[in-house]
């Protein structure tokens, strides 16, 4: 990572409890994909890092897992790159759904803010569900009164209102440090993380209930013809056998579905052909055993 001499950068927290769009947003706001997108809640498991360079600004996002009180340890290991995330960036931007009242996450959020003394800008996310503007104002006024915010921004990730103001807000953020990554970067995630991460969302959206959360995603095999085609193997670990065969579903249709579906953002992604293999292995309990966290990705470090 070199950094380049001239220019403005600021390193930003995306923080906020599950749900509320925050990769939503930062996906608008790069004008692409780079974290997946779920109605369901944890979608986010890693910090993803998102770079968005315009002119003399780098604005580099670190889109982190909703905080929420952890049931294993893959939980454990999701809020405490939360907490990291928070202790290291020039700037938090707290995301809430509008017309919701601050709640225990905000309330802990807004705390640690207090204690690093850490400019953070709230972003109203959803504003095109409310049907009543005394709503927001109301809610800008709870959280106006918590805490001095640098700005506060009402957005709609869907629509992408407000999005530009927000984008302001952020570069204003920013430092005369140079920019830090290359201006025509998108994210530092490795390619098979993004792939990994676009099956996984496949199966968080297809599949109802606890199967997605008991779902992981590893890619073994992604290369490139003389073609120009990626030949890509990945194998989606699940908890139960019972997930497996609903995971599979009659006669192969649920993994096809899953299968299609994601090959076609992979190549919208690569911008060419992808032949996609997937397979379904039965790891027990994987989410609260280190070595298996370990191997499919997570870093050791945020372990128990």
């Amino acid at each position: 990572m070199d950094t380049q001499a001239k220019g403005k950068s600021a390193f930003v927290a995306i923080v906020g409890r599950p749900n509320v769009g925050k990769s939503s947003i930062l996906n608008r706001l790069l004008g692409q994909k780079i974290a997946i997108v779920s109605s369901k809640p944890q979608t986010t498991r890693n910090r993803i890092t998102g770079v968005l360079t315009q002119g003399e600004y780098q604005l580099v996002f670190f889109d982190t897992p909703g905080m929420h009180k952890p049931k294993n340890s893959l939980g454990k290991y999701m809020v405490r790159s939360v907490n990291e995330s928070v202790g290291g960036v020039d700037c938090c931007m707290l995301v809430a759904e509008a017309g919701r009242e601050p709640g225990d996450t905000e309330l802990g959020l807004i705390e640690k803010f207090k204690q690093l003394e850490m400019p953070a800008i709230l972003a109203i996310n959803k504003i095109d569900t409310l049907k009543e503007k005394d709503e927001l104002m109301k809610q800008i006024l709870s959280y106006t009164q918590l805490y001095d915010f640098e700005a506060v921004v009402p957005v709609s990730a869907q629509d992408g209102s407000g999005l530009d103001e927000l984008l302001d807000e952020l570069k204003k953020q920013s430092a005369e440090t140079g920019h830090f990554f290359d201006d025509d970067t998108l994210t530092d995630q490795p390619e098979r993380v993004i792939v990994a991460e676009i099956i996984r969302e496949k199966i968080l959206r297809l599949c109802d209930k606890e199967i997605p959360h008991g779902t992981a995603v590893v890619i073994e095999k992604m290369k490139t013809r003389e073609n120009g085609i990626i030949d890509i193997d990945a194998t989606i670990f699940c908890e139960r056998e019972t997930h497996k065969r609903i995971l599979i579903g009659k006669n192969g249709s649920m993994l096809k579905k899953i299968s299609t579906y994601a090959r076609q953002d992979i190549e919208s992604f690569f911008d060419c052909k992808v032949f996609l293999q997937t397979w379904i292995k039965v790891k027990e309990d994987w989410r609260n055993r280190a070595q298996l966290l370990q191997n499919f990705g997570f870093d050791e470090k945020n372990f128990d």
